[in-house]
């Protein structure tokens, strides 16, 4: 049930796949939410699917509004919540924090009633109809309180955060924005540049393509609109990561092309920057934040035909074994696939045994993975 702060429920402002997960992670902890959102069809379908209830004019201010629009509109909306009572105490979810945080001081007439936030949690779809219960469980959430910023605000909004499921952390504005700078923003715009390489090779370079590019450039294909609005409300901490990145790339052009004074045509240079990504690779946190684990991988080969993946998964809860990551290779132009299994260490003997015993056929090796 909700704490005593939240008594006066909550007021979630804009029903895209944000908003909507907040308000069913709310309603899951039993909080009342009501919703509100200009697009009558977004807050319709949101309603349907459980987030909440429309918010009803007139009616007493909540105890907290969540304001989730794009971060362009973020600061007046938040602005706007306050002056017109519709909460006691607002925070938000938009991707920026220095940028809304400026203009809640320059519009509202108590600014002090508004706690930046910032859940560590997205999908590359949009809408109502994207919006997940459990979407913020186990993820960061960031909280930028400043020095003006009413206490109650950060302790409601910490509330919020820990009924969705999250994990709070607090940051200031402008350490929040140079780090999803880097952790978001930037690796999001250099997956949309190369994924934007394959749009005039023809088709039959792209069948070559294997899971490695598709991981690469998955975030991609999130909208363009709402990314553009993103990355300029950012800009100077994106530009900052971009141009630390162009530094790196004008060094593997350089050792590509057999830089002046390197006699092995560059390999070393290379040798060096690749290197480099794996020792960054190792320090990002893994399961539910620990420090990153090396897995072994257990690959098994598929029938691409309803109930396989299920029985699969059978054998292996049959194996006593636990899944710590799943993959999925599909094979051009075969009706089979290859899925990968990431066990501890140790697992992959027991694992493998009990899977050929139960007719699976298996793919190569056990491999280590990171």
């Amino acid at each position: 049930m909700n704490g005593k702060t939240l008594a006066g429920g909550v007021i979630v402002v804009g029903t895209g796949l944000l908003g909507t997960s907040v308000g069913l992670a709310l309603r899951r902890a039993g909080v009342d939410v009501t919703l509100l959102d200009r697009d009558p069809a977004a807050l319709a379908e949101a309603v349907r699917l459980g987030a909440g209830r429309r918010h009803e004019p007139h009616a007493l201010p909540a105890a907290l509004a969540v304001v989730a629009v794009p971060p362009t509109a973020t600061g007046s909306t938040v602005a706007a919540v306050l002056d017109d009572r519709l909460a006691e105490y607002a925070t938000d979810v938009a991707s920026v924090k220095a940028l809304p945080a400026g203009e809640v001081r320059a519009l509202a007439a108590e600014p002090g009633r508004y706690v930046g936030g910032h859940p560590m949690a997205g999908r590359e779809v949009s809408g109502p109809r994207a919006g997940l219960v459990d979407l913020f469980d186990g993820r960061p959430w960031v909280l930028c309180p400043e020095d003006h910023t009413d206490p109650q605000a950060v302790t409601r909004a910490l509330e919020v955060a820990r009924l969705a499921g999250a994990v709070p952390v607090t940051m200031s504005p402008a350490d929040h924005d140079a780090a999803v700078a880097l952790v978001s923003h930037a690796p999001h715009l250099v997956a949309a540049l190369v994924a934007g390489r394959f749009v005039e090779p023809p088709d039959h370079e792209l069948r070559l393509a294997g899971p490695g590019v598709s991981d690469v450039t998955r975030v991609a294909a999130a909208d363009p609109g709402m990314w553009s609005e993103i990355l300029a409300a950012n800009a100077g901490a994106v530009a900052q990561v971009l141009s630390a990145l162009r530094a790196d790339l004008d060094q593997a052009l350089d050792a590509l092309r057999g830089g002046p004074g390197d006699t092995d045509g560059g390999k070393t240079a290379l040798a060096e920057l690749l290197s480099r990504g794996s020792a960054g690779r190792r320090r990002l946190p893994g399961k539910h934040g620990a420090p990153a684990t090396v897995y072994v991988t257990v690959a098994v080969i598929v029938d691409d035909r309803p109930g396989q993946l299920a029985r699969l998964f059978a054998d292996v809860g049959r194996a006593g074994v636990n899944v710590e990551d799943v993959r999925i290779e599909h094979r051009p132009g075969q009706p089979v696939g290859v899925v990968e299994l990431d066990v501890q260490p140790g697992a992959e003997r027991a694992l493998g045994e009990a899977l050929l015993a139960a007719g699976w056929t298996m793919h190569g090796p056990a491999l280590p993975s990171s």
